[in-house]
């Protein structure tokens, strides 16, 4: 295969993918402080077609992230009142704005079905954008991709590299503890919880003004629950995590370049369309396998390994606490 042709593959999954990676890393952070942000798919979905529907009318792309991000931040505010203040149960909560996030955006979105509408622009940084190989991948993108790029350092940096990220943790893992210490918990929790949200309302504007420009219904149906999957498959890590996005935009391109191929024409379309999705679900079988981890627990040494590419959920997950 000609070196180019690999290299602009290479450089689309990394654009592609950059709506899953601020998704991923959302949540991350969400469950990282104790909360199980369910809503994601409707979330996505009702936050693309809101940054469309503000560019279109607007043409203003800056609005059109900020709205999106609104949007998330609110679905998410919702999901950590319901938990934190009404001590409801977090799946069933999420489950709801699922699909009230799903019809929401089917109605609202009505006007602007199809609509042509303004997009992210490329923006190749100077004199980078010249440095062979690299350069066309990490230079040659546009903003939205730079700034999953700096994400992702910079969420791995303030989770496990400083103080805030370290009481982050500890309301994740034993919320009494990090209480005692003086942390107001269910504050935390409502703060980074938002926070999460925010950004998956930025990936849900990424996807309609960058991936798939413009609107029609259920576009991003899936990808919230890709999402969930991987912030599993990555061990609540943020850079796992987008590790994780990164294989599913290499799946996807991986389907629709063989697609193309004449030794796979008899072989439906759906089935390319549906294969990324069918072996994320796998890969997240594996990595969740008891059988698995009893086979890798034969020795510390091994178990140790296994244990750190796997990775724990955090141990107050989706559970609510009463500060007293």
């Amino acid at each position: 295969m000609d070196t180019t042709l690999i290299l602009l593959t290479l450089a689309s999954v990394l654009a592609s993918s950059a709506p899953l990676v601020f998704a991923v890393i959302g949540e991350t952070i969400g469950e990282k402080a104790g909360v199980t942000n369910l809503s994601l798919d409707g979330s996505i979905l009702l936050s693309a077609m809101v940054g469309f529907a503000v560019a279109f009318s607007t043409d203003n792309l800056y609005l059109a992230f900020l709205a999106a991000m609104l949007v998330g931040a609110i679905v998410a505010a919702l999901v950590a009142f319901s938990s934190i203040v009404l001590k409801l149960d977090q799946i069933a909560v999420g489950f709801i704005l699922t699909l009230l996030c799903t019809d929401v955006s089917t109605f609202f979105g009505n006007p602007f079905v199809r609509k042509p509408g303004p997009a992210v622009p490329h923006l190749a940084i100077p004199f980078l954008a010249d440095i062979p190989i690299l350069g066309k991948l990490f230079f040659d993108q546009n903003v939205v991709v730079y700034a999953s790029f700096a994400l992702i350092a910079v969420a791995w940096w303030y989770i496990y590299k400083t103080q805030p990220g370290l009481k982050l943790q500890g309301i994740g893992e034993r919320p009494a503890a990090a209480f005692a210490r003086g942390t107001n918990v269910n504050l935390q929790r409502f703060i980074y919880t938002i926070v999460g949200g925010a950004l998956v309302g930025f990936a849900g504007a990424s996807y309609s003004l960058l991936v798939q420009l413009g609107w029609s219904y259920r576009m991003t149906s899936g990808l919230g629950w890709i999402a969930l999957s991987i912030v599993i498959f990555g061990g609540w890590d943020p850079i796992r995590g987008a590790v994780g996005a990164y294989i599913f935009g290499g799946l996807q391109s991986l389907g629709s370049f063989a697609q193309g191929l004449p030794e796979f024409a008899s072989i439906p379309t759906q089935v390319f369309q549906t294969a990324p999705f069918a072996l994320m679900i796998v890969a997240l079988l594996l990595v969740s396998n008891e059988a698995i981890d009893r086979f890798f627990s034969g020795s510390p040494v091994s178990r140790r390994i296994w244990q750190s590419l796997r990775g724990t959920p955090p141990s107050a997950l989706s559970t609510t606490f009463e500060q007293e």
